[in-house]
């Protein structure tokens, strides 16, 4: 098979292809997906005594968006020297989003982050400052060794060496048994009898170096495949990779669910893509106060200090002060919050940031452009925390940035990195026009709609990280990663396997290889129907959007879903696999607009903006939005804001449950070893 283009010359397919071949597995919990929450899913149910599979289409050692590192982990509140209880900051988080966020699955992260990231401490992870080397800084807590960032006061985010996490985490799967199938990109879920809405019972697969087909059973299925990229925005020669998570998270999870008939939520909430421009720089590869590199100080041409002030406004003195809540303040929370949001929980929760107005007191002379991050200026231990574990251990950062400027003669105790705020770009925050939208690169986002055990309105299918509604951060993937383990395993306990549908599989399996025969002239390349989708997106599911434009919208993607994607031809099952994921691109582009339509309000939370009903947030449209797909058609419901109830008492029975599932599993799992 010749598919490969190396400088005119075409190569063979290096791999025995296997069309058609079946590979049968049975497992109590599949997990799909082998990122973080796939993989803590995983180590969870093992240590429940569930037999354990993944279905990973890249290398679980580094796949997902958390593959590569971390260096904070976030709201971190059951920690020793945490000053904010878990509810309290599950409460503030959901506050922030003006309750469009997930209450369940962001209290189970505020409530067990930090017990998770103690197990991670336990498989090997450097968690402490165990060598003393920032004895004595304003963000470490001599007690526990733990250092912190953004709120040094209230200490519920914590840094941390996160270079090697994820292999750590795959040798811990492989430890407890669990059976990894990578480079196998899951496809459909199987449903019970092959009836649409009923108990997912497996899944299938395609073997993305062989072609051969897979098929699992299972007495519970976690989805764990994080959101869908490349919606409204995708051009590989022109833009390079234009997202901030990795390019090749499909949506795969939310197709596969929504043909099964789960239910979804806030999939109307897109926004400006701020990693999206053809001008953006590396994420963290140049100077800015955010993120990773808060609180740094910066400075314009001249060297003249750009002011901080809190979230009141009020004017910072020192660096010190750019990390303590403002007077009165009971905690805040960095990068969230806008005043300009009619919220007040908003400004509450406001952090400390360089002045506002900085762009326009550059255009009256008070300050000279360039700008640069003044990592010299900073005190020692704050700059070498800076420059060092965080931008050594963030995902994307330790190679590209870190290492690469280290060799180039970069030196953080006398240079500066320009931050090139406002000349064609912005650090991190690059400007880009309405149509360069992305669905949850950042942020939280629509997702898989799931109740207290994070299990979906389909009996036996589980959602963490991601892709599951509202929800945010790399300990946000561990932690529900961690919990829906311990669920789905439960849930295996108590349900017998059911069998698999044939009908079902041979339908499946010819869907999977139908661009296998796709020939002729009219043939079209996945990346041609990929680039039709967000086409599509852009002109008519943009930021202005009215009931004229979504019908528009909804009649070209229907016409591509008839006329175009049954073009889409593929010569090799890399091929093939870039292929099926365009195809569930487009699904999720189809229920987002689905989403649009059914939200008759605009919303400066959701970044929704309808021509047609101008009212911003009004009482009666603030509650979430549901869809699925129904036998018959798309359905839309709707749920109360809150609809979670009581935070605590949902979560606690539940968590002393999984835990003595996990201690009674792992004793057993050792037993047998």
């Amino acid at each position: 098979m010749s598919a490969i283009h190396d400088d005119g010359r075409l190569l063979r397919w290096p791999y025995p292809v296997r069309y058609g071949n079946e590979q049968r597995v049975e497992a109590d919990v599949l997990v799909l997906g082998g990122g973080i929450a796939g993989v803590w899913a995983a180590i969870a149910a093992a240590r429940c005594g569930a037999r354990v599979a993944i279905l990973e289409k890249a290398a679980t050692v580094h796949a997902g968006a958390g593959g590569a590192g971390v260096d904070h982990w976030q709201w971190a509140a059951d920690n020793p020297a945490s000053r904010v209880r878990p509810e309290e900051l599950a409460q503030a988080l959901v506050d922030n989003q003006g309750g469009y966020r997930n209450g369940i699955s962001t209290y189970v992260q505020c409530a067990s982050a930090y017990e998770t990231l103690e197990e991670m401490e336990r498989m090997g992870g450097k968690v402490r400052d165990t060598a003393d080397e920032y004895r004595g800084a304003d963000f470490r807590d001599e007690a526990s060794r733990l250092l912190f960032a953004y709120d040094y006061t209230n200490r519920f985010v914590i840094r941390v060496w996160g270079a090697d996490y994820k292999p750590l985490l795959r040798k811990e799967c492989l430890r407890l048994g669990v059976r990894i199938l990578d480079r196998t990109a899951a496809t459909a879920l199987l449903t019970e009898d092959g009836r649409h809405g009923a108990r997912v019972v497996g899944a299938t697969g395609l073997n993305t170096r062989t072609g051969a087909f897979v098929v699992v059973r299972a007495k519970a299925v976690i989805l764990a495949t994080s959101r869908p990229q490349r919606i409204w925005t995708f051009s590989t020669e022109l833009r390079g990779l234009s997202t901030f998570r990795p390019p090749s998270d499909a949506g795969n999870g939310y197709a596969m669910a929504w043909r099964a008939g789960a239910q979804f939520t806030m999939m109307e909430k897109s926004m400006r893509s701020p990693f999206g421009s053809a001008y953006s720089f590396p994420a963290y590869g140049s100077g800015n106060a955010i993120n990773t590199w808060y609180p740094c100080t910066i400075v314009d041409a001249t060297g003249k200090e750009v002011p901080w002030v809190d979230g009141d406004g009020r004017v910072l003195h020192n660096v010190a002060e750019r990390c303590r809540p403002a007077p009165g303040q009971r905690f805040f929370i960095m990068g969230g919050g806008s005043s300009s949001l009619p919220h007040p929980g908003l400004k509450q929760y406001a952090g400390p940031k360089p002045i506002p107005d900085l762009e326009e007191r550059m255009r009256r002379g008070e300050f000279t452009p360039p700008f640069y991050a003044d990592l010299a200026a900073m005190p020692e231990l704050e700059r070498k925390v800076i420059w060092g574990l965080m931008v050594g251990n963030e995902g994307k950062t330790r190679i590209p940035v870190m290492q690469t400027y280290a060799q180039s003669g970069f030196d953080p105790e006398r240079d500066m990195l320009q931050t090139y705020d406002f000349l064609r770009g912005s650090g991190m925050r690059e400007p880009v026009v309405p149509q360069e939208r992305t669905f949850g690169e950042s942020g939280v986002c629509g997702g898989l709609l799931t109740d207290w055990d994070l299990m979906s309105t389909l009996p036996g299918l589980f959602g963490a990280g991601d892709l599951v509604f509202g929800g945010q951060d790399h300990s946000h993937a561990a932690a529900t990663g961690r919990y829906a383990g311990a669920r789905a395993a439960l849930f295996a306990r108590a349900h017998a396997a059911a069998g698999l549908d044939e009908r079902q599989l041979a339908d499946e399996k010819r869907r999977v290889y139908a661009p296998l025969s796709v020939r002729g002239a009219r043939t079209i390349d996945w990346k041609e129907l990929n680039a039709g989708i967000a086409r599509v997106m852009q002109n008519y599911c943009s930021e202005p959007k009215n009931d004229e434009l979504l019908r528009l919208a909804e009649t070209w993607l229907a016409d591509l879903q008839a006329n175009e994607a049954p073009l889409a031809g593929a010569d090799n099952p890399h091929k093939l696999m870039r292929t099926l994921d365009v195809a569930d691109i487009l699904t999720c582009a189809r229920i987002i607009v689905h989403a649009c339509r059914a939200r008759r309000a605009s919303s400066a939370y959701l970044h929704f903006n309808r021509l047609d009903y101008p009212d911003v947030d009004p009482p009666e449209w603030h509650k979430w939005i549901t869809v699925r797909q129904g036998e018959h058609g798309m359905e839309t419901s709707e749920l109360p804001i809150a609809f979670w109830g009581g935070l605590e008492d949902n979560y606690r029975p539940r968590h002393r449950a999984n835990l003595a599932a996990m201690g009674s599993g792992g004793a057993a799992h050792r037993r047998s070893a």
